[in-house]
């Protein structure tokens, strides 16, 4: 008995620590992330956010019941996530998983999702192959935050639309972007108000069709608006954070002027995506051959002084888009085919910032170069360049649609990125510093010599932000998709992360750069070797069972026969 003791207290101390340690468990939380990337460790930003949370707040995801692998993974790892907000959080986290269309029946539920629609809960349409063949199931990939009698839907899915095989990229991006999606969500709630964002109007800018994607993408986070810059008055500006400028094509006024040169000054953010060259795609198809020319918009002295030129040239690049070509011989049945369009140049998201980190190429139409100037105070980031292998022309310059017929001449396409979109920021210079308040301006505007710290983002393309339309029913696309291609470009990703730049000052766009590596099959191998890794699955696990059953019995006859 006296040889038994130490046996026994091991098992006691053992027990006893276990218990300790579950019990230490419920007062400290902890988890160690193994993972690479840290795909299970919270932002430091996040938990500064769910630190600030007073009152109880209940996060419904309508992502449940019968879905695809694919979305199963998204609410697999929403679920992750929310749990560790729940542990780090000072107020009580309610978490709830549902399948709204549960028991719901068939005649109910058109009711129900207009229902849910209206608080911003909206499904799309997935279609999955199943034994049977091609089936449609609505999934609803949305999220619903109530906090203090506050509500707001947040999208879970990036984007939307395709089969469900088309979803595996489109998942592991909306997993990379959980984090982010749920804490602005929250901080919008715990801070009480949104954002407003303007788009000018009254220069012959992008109407609201060709504005249509971009409006309803901010809509969803900011409140958005189109700014009248001759008539709007000084609380109307003062109300403003972020204005947006897209596509003019008539001078602004000195008045204008003033008022844009104010609204930096108070620490405005302002966002220049300017055709410093009038060339369109629709007339050179039309005519043939079209005259490029310079638009006069009378805004280079001010962006001079803010620190940065936007050039009268025009950028080709062998790295382009594709546009659709009339072909055949005369008297023979027209074809068409796509060829490159060098005039609309994919341009290269710089990685060194993170305004565009993680972007796709950004689709451009008659794009020019942009220049930055020293300035004091400012500080100057590149943000969008051409690929190596590119061309500048001057302008005025004659187009012609058949240049997208011709080869071009590797060698003259040798060169280095063209520099197309530029992010500045610091105090700047008032434009209107010991000039003359101009005629028109009723106001008393208080205009110091030098500007609070603010952001401003020049682009030398005024389509960058505009989405193409439908030429049938004149519906928008959405913004980035190219008609001619079916491919997406990462021109709304683009747009938001400016948005989200230029109105938090808390910076939660690092969350947006978060890396979340998805190993993923090989759906090649899987359908080529099906048979090879279901026998190899089947039969090595038994033959690693019997190979172990005949060691073990040779072993212990070897050790128990002496």
């Amino acid at each position: 008995m006296v040889k038994q003791q130490p046996k026994y207290l091991k098992i006691f101390i053992f027990v006893f620590l276990l218990v300790l340690l579950n019990v230490i468990g419920q007062y400290f939380y902890t988890r160690f992330d193994f993972t690479k990337e840290k795909r299970y460790t919270l932002h430091q930003k996040t938990k500064a956010t769910l630190q600030k949370t007073t009152k109880d707040i209940t996060i419904t995801v309508f992502l449940d019941g019968e879905i695809p692998a694919a979305f199963k993974r998204l609410r697999n790892a929403t679920k992750d996530l929310l749990n560790d907000y729940k542990a780090y959080s000072n107020a009580n986290i309610k978490i709830v998983f549902e399948d709204p269309l549960k028991n719901v029946p068939a005649n109910e539920q058109e009711a129900l999702i207009d229902e849910l629609a209206k608080a911003g809960i909206k499904p799309v349409a997935v279609n999955i192959k199943n034994d049977a063949g091609l089936t449609q199931k609505l999934i609803f990939p949305m999220a619903l935050i109530t906090y203090d009698d506050k509500k707001t839907a947040i999208n879970l899915l990036q984007k939307a639309g395709g089969a469900a095989t088309d979803y595996e990229e489109n998942i592991n991006s909306s997993i990379k972007n959980l984090e982010y999606t749920f804490t602005t969500a929250l901080k919008r709630l715990l801070k009480g108000s949104s954002p407003i964002i303007g788009f000018t109007e009254g220069h012959g800018e992008a109407s609201n069709l060709y504005l249509y994607d971009a409006i309803n993408s901010l809509s969803q986070q900011y409140l958005v608006g189109r700014v009248d810059l001759s008539v709007v008055n000084k609380e109307a500006l003062d109300s403003l954070n972020v204005l947006v400028i897209v596509k003019p094509t008539k001078p602004f006024t000195e008045l204008e002027k003033y008022k844009l040169n104010y609204f930096v000054m108070k620490g405005g953010r302002l966002v220049w995506s300017i055709d410093q060259v009038n060339a369109e795609l629709d007339s050179l198809q039309n005519r043939g051959q079209v005259m490029a020319y310079n638009n006069k918009l009378n805004i280079d002295d001010m962006l001079f002084e803010y620190g940065a030129r936007i050039n009268y040239n025009l950028i080709t690049d062998l790295n382009c888009a594709m546009i659709p070509l009339a072909t055949g011989a005369p008297g023979q049945q027209t074809q068409i085919d796509m060829a490159p369009w060098l005039y609309y140049p994919i341009l290269i998201p710089d990685t060194n910032s993170n305004i565009v980190k993680n972007l796709d190429g950004i689709r451009s139409q008659f794009t020019s170069t942009v220049d930055t100037i020293g300035v004091a105070n400012v500080s100057k980031k590149i943000i969008l360049q051409s690929s190596p292998y590119n061309k500048v022309f001057e302008t005025p310059k004659m187009l012609s649609i058949q240049m997208a017929a011709q080869q071009p001449d590797q060698k003259e396409y040798t060169s280095t990125a063209k520099t197309a979109g530029v992010l500045l920021e610091g105090s700047f210079r008032s434009v209107f510093l010991d000039r003359p308040v101009p005629a028109g301006i009723t106001e008393n505007y208080t205009v110091p010599a030098q500007s609070k710290p603010t952001k401003m983002v020049v682009i030398g393309d005024g389509d960058i932000f505009t989405n193409q339309v439908n030429k049938t029913d004149h519906s928008p696309f959405p913004l980035g998709f190219d008609r001619y291609t079916q491919q997406n470009f990462g021109n709304k990703a683009l747009l938001l992360n400016i948005a989200d730049y230029f109105t938090d000052d808390d910076n939660l766009i690092a969350l947006r750069n978060k890396e979340i590596k998805v190993r993923l099959l090989d759906k090649v191998r899987l359908r080529t070797e099906k048979a090879k890794w279901q026998l190899i699955n089947s039969i090595v696990p038994l033959l690693l069972l019997i190979c172990f059953a005949i060691f073990q019995h040779y072993y212990r006859k070897h050790k128990y026969a002496k």
